[in-house]
């Protein structure tokens, strides 16, 4: 029940005022903490995780209708992927940790930001959200995957243009890898402008 000052108690409604400012204080390292990708490979003022998470985002907010695909379910899985990341940070591949291993780190650290939630409706769908972008176990998992990809290599392409840097190995990596229409159309796009170039 919302109070005059718009506080709640615990429960259904959502978490209480404080629950919910430690949160968001908690995930305000997102807009801080730097991609460790484009660091490894000295590119100048690196985009954040939270600023990646954002244009995934919007790419789920622009794109087209698919049949079957919940939209609204796709924004917000492209805003809780990398949520865990305010506590464990930007594990790279070439970081060697073993692939069970980050997930570990990072299902501990979601449980541990949940908790501070203080757990309910909205702390059951960041976990539900985050479990099936993980599995990859749905169809919007499977787009929201594939904007994961789109994202980063048309980062790589912008900051190639920017920076004269040759990050071909981000478009290598992600070559093939694309489960969706949609996100093979768009990798596709963002290849041709950058032969282009």
């Amino acid at each position: 029940m919302a109070g005059i000052d718009g506080s709640t108690s615990h429960g259904v409604d959502g978490p209480s005022s404080s629950s919910a400012i430690d949160f968001l204080t908690l995930c305000q390292r997102l807009k801080t903490t730097k991609r460790t990708g484009w660091i490894y490979r000295g590119i100048r003022d690196p985009e954040s995780i939270a600023d990646h998470m954002y244009r995934m985002a919007a790419m789920a907010l622009i794109a087209v209708d698919i049949p079957g695909i919940n939209r609204d379910k796709c924004i917000k899985m492209a805003i809780v992927h990398d949520i865990a990341e305010a506590i464990v940070g930007d594990i790279a591949p070439s970081d060697g940790v073993p692939k069970e291993e980050k997930s570990r780190r990072e299902r501990q650290a979601l449980d541990e930001m949940c908790g501070i939630l203080g757990g309910g409706l909205r702390a059951d769908e960041i976990h539900q959200l985050w479990n099936d972008y993980e599995e990859n176990s749905s169809p919007e998992a499977k787009i929201v995957k594939d904007f994961d990809k789109v994202e980063m290599i048309l980062q790589a392409l912008e900051y190639e243009t920017a920076q004269g840097k040759n990050l071909d190995e981000f478009f290598q990596s992600t070559a093939g890898k694309f489960q969706t229409d949609l996100g093979k159309a768009w990798a596709a796009e963002i290849v041709s402008r950058r032969n282009r170039s």
